[in-house]
């Protein structure tokens, strides 16, 4: 019985991290579809949302399951507590993608306003952070988690570095507003992206240590 549990518990691991792997990737083709503007590309982030959702009801209900069939206590019961908070994590960072790739579609309907540059970092650094959250989370790796606490400084900053200079262009030509708008938002749902992983990575010290870190690591 014992045997089988733990079984049970490494397939709603490898399940988290076949999501996390496809977050992940969402993030990357999606920027790419802003970059490149391919609005096919843009489009299959937004169907492949679909299969985000699937693992978040396979890894909830496998959750709910462990708990009411084995009532797990100590180490396995915060192992399981914490996928069910990871998984909400992962699903919401699929969310910022899909809202990414419809920004980009609608950006792709009007002149590029400007080459992008800065606005690259952000999804190279809030795609880095997921897979090192996950990576944490795999091996149990404390130092690893909170240094992607820490890495989330440098998307916050990188964040207002866009936004003031979209505002400067919105200032000289009202006629940029639109498209200025649409690129700010677009960093935001990538400082969200950065804003999950962190989460992920506290939720790691919570399972490793048993102590609750949130709010508290920078």
């Amino acid at each position: 019985m014992q045997r089988h549990f733990h079984e049970e518990l490494e397939g709603l691991k490898q399940t988290l991290l076949a999501m996390g792997a496809l977050v992940e990737d969402q993030i990357r083709r999606v920027m790419r579809a802003l970059v490149e503007r391919d609005d096919g590309l843009a489009q299959e982030v937004i169907d492949r949302d679909r299969q985000v959702n699937t693992y978040d009801v396979e890894v909830d209900e496998k959750c709910v399951e462990l708990l009411a069939l084995h009532q797990p206590a100590a180490g396995d019961l915060r192992f399981i507590t914490t996928a069910m908070k990871i998984v909400t994590d992962l699903e919401r960072i699929g969310d910022q993608a899909v809202n990414i790739a419809q920004r980009a579609i609608e950006l792709n309907r009007e002149p590029q306003l400007k080459p992008y540059i800065d606005l690259p970092r952000m999804p190279e650094s809030a795609a880095r952070m997921v897979k090192e959250s996950l990576d944490a989370f795999v091996n149990r790796d404390t130092a690893l988690a909170r240094q992607v606490c820490a890495e989330d400084e440098a998307v916050d900053a990188l964040k207002e570095q866009v936004f003031r200079e979209l505002l400067t262009f919105m200032m000289e030509d009202a006629r940029t507003i639109p498209r200025a708008i649409r690129l700010i938002l677009i960093s935001r749902f990538l400082e969200r992206v950065a804003d999950h992983a962190t989460n992920i990575a506290e939720m790691v010290v919570y399972l490793v240590e048993g102590k609750m870190v949130r709010h508290t690591l920078a």
